[in-house]
């Protein structure tokens, strides 16, 4: 058997979460036990972070507008909606989601925050270069595109932004690679959340791609931080 697990070069393997006709009970589970590790291991902080570094000027009585690209469950912007209302900010809340049975779950536990709303829709649709934003968020999300589709999709979030980009995505690393497997084991993931994480991490970047796609791109202002558990903080900044 080999155990050796290379992290040299992103992998291109596809998750089952990728088919957007996807349903059921196992992905329903998927879904939920995906937000509440990212909970415990304080995924969603990363994100909020990036979200009040990029509000640090913003005047406390404007609404702010942000899409949340791939909002899974819809556990981030509830996080959101729960820091805006505990701060006195005004947020109006998009989560976005290809899959039908995503965005569903989502509006079902989120009925209690009026401040959210979910749209199913294709970021490679035509329909989505027309939404704009204050602010675009990726958690965990563009590791599932390709290079060159990043190289599309990056540059059209921050056109469309007025603040900027707040991406939270994985350090791919052959020990993430290991300490998820043990974290398969005592949270008793699915097969779904199991082999999806796995190929998530092989998908994940390194401080040197990210900071090759923001020479590529000619953003002007970007930080990268690293972040527990395994994560990179990218703040792209229009201000």
């Amino acid at each position: 058997m080999n155990f050796r697990i290379s992290t040299k070069y992103r992998s291109n393997s596809k998750e089952l979460m990728d088919d957007f006709s996807l349903e059921g009970e196992e992905l329903r589970e998927a879904l939920d036990k995906i937000a509440s590790i990212n909970q415990l291991l304080g995924g969603n902080n990363v994100t909020l972070d990036g979200v009040k570094q990029l509000l640090r000027n913003v005047s406390p009585n404007e609404t702010i507008t942000i899409v949340d690209v791939g909002c899974g469950n819809g556990d981030l912007l509830r996080t959101l909606a729960q820091y805006a209302e505990q701060a006195g900010l005004l947020f109006e809340l998009i989560g976005i989601d290809a899959n039908r049975f995503t965005v569903n779950h989502a509006q079902l536990l989120s009925t209690d925050y009026k401040n959210i709303s979910f749209r199913c829709e294709d970021i490679f649709d035509a329909a989505f270069q027309e939404v704009k934003a204050d602010l675009f968020l990726c958690t965990l999300t563009l590791h599932h595109f390709k290079n060159e589709e990043i190289e599309y999709l990056l540059p059209l979030f921050y056109r469309n932004s007025r603040l900027g980009i707040v991406i939270n995505d994985l350090h791919r690393s052959g020990l993430a690679y290991r300490l998820f497997q043990l974290l398969c084991f005592v949270f008793r993931l699915n097969t779904m959340s199991r082999e999806d994480g796995l190929i998530s991490i092989l998908r994940g970047f390194t401080r040197e791609e990210l900071i090759c796609y923001s020479n590529q791109m000619n953003f002007n202002k970007w930080s990268i931080s690293w972040r527990w558990a395994f994560r990179y903080q990218w703040i792209i900044s229009k201000l």
